[in-house]
């Protein structure tokens, strides 16, 4: 019992040596400004002010829900395309011969370098930032479900076949739930990108969202307030983004690939 409630308390308190090395951080950087005010970059005091100040006005709950409006449609995009053709090319082996060349030559291209022909094809508008964010993410996506396609034990492919399965029952009840942990992660992963992608489609493509703050702050009087403001605002989202696809990890479908691993 008193093991138990010692476990109980130490994962009560986990959050405590984070919440202090971030404090610690905080009173780090409140410091340098102080010792150094003719610096440009606001302290952690006037970088809440300034959050404080979006909100009366509205902004703040606007542009966080423009970018994530975004993201959803782009990563959802990506996802609902991505994971099919994902398990095709992993499965069927001259599809993926005939299409690496083309992939790995797309791969290595930033998301950022689409911008002009975002532009150019659907003009400055959510349109275009969700095009961007489709491509950031589409083909980190697809090459993660290929690769968790061909890494399957040959064990549960006989297995399903023996029980007289097809291809497509076969991808569905077999190949599927056998990939779901690498597809999480690369979910995880992707969903980050997708965050990054769309902050910096804002700054060029649209007129709103959180990457559109940051260039208006600065460009409206050299707010720098608000510049870090919307960095800490972008910081959390993530965070909280990244919380919620981590909790998928240890959720009853997936629980049988944690046991496993023990």
């Amino acid at each position: 019992m008193d093991s138990t409630y010692g476990q109980s308390v130490l994962k009560s308190l986990a959050w405590l040596k984070p919440a202090v090395f971030i404090l610690l951080l905080l009173g780090a950087w409140q410091m340098e400004v102080f010792l150094h005010p003719q610096q440009l970059l606001p302290g952690p005091w006037k970088t809440t002010l300034g959050i404080v100040d979006l909100f009366p006005r509205g902004l703040i709950v606007r542009y966080i829900v423009a970018s994530l409006f975004r993201v959803t449609w782009g990563f959802c995009l990506a996802v609902l395309v991505a994971v099919p053709l994902g398990l095709a090319v992993g499965w069927y082996r001259r599809v993926e011969m005939a299409l690496n060349p083309i992939l790995q030559i797309l791969r290595p291209i930033s998301p950022l370098a689409w911008i002009p022909i975002a532009i150019l094809w659907f003009g400055v508008g959510d349109l275009a930032a969700i095009f961007l964010i489709f491509v950031g993410c589409f083909l980190p996506l697809l090459l993660t479900v290929i690769n968790a396609v061909q890494s399957v034990p040959g064990v549960y492919i006989n297995a399903g076949r023996n029980f007289g399965l097809g291809p497509v029952p076969l991808m569905r009840q077999v190949l599927l739930p056998a990939i779901l942990p690498r597809l999480i992660t690369g979910l995880r992963i992707t969903l980050g990108i997708a965050w990054l992608v769309v902050v910096a489609a804002e700054m060029i493509a649209v007129n709103s969202g959180l990457g559109f703050l940051i260039v208006d702050a600065r460009n409206a009087g050299n707010r720098y307030d608000l510049v870090v403001a919307g960095m800490v605002i972008i910081g959390v989202v993530g965070l909280l983004l990244d919380t919620w696809v981590r909790s998928l990890e240890r959720s009853s479908l997936l629980r049988w690939s944690f046991e496993e691993k023990q």
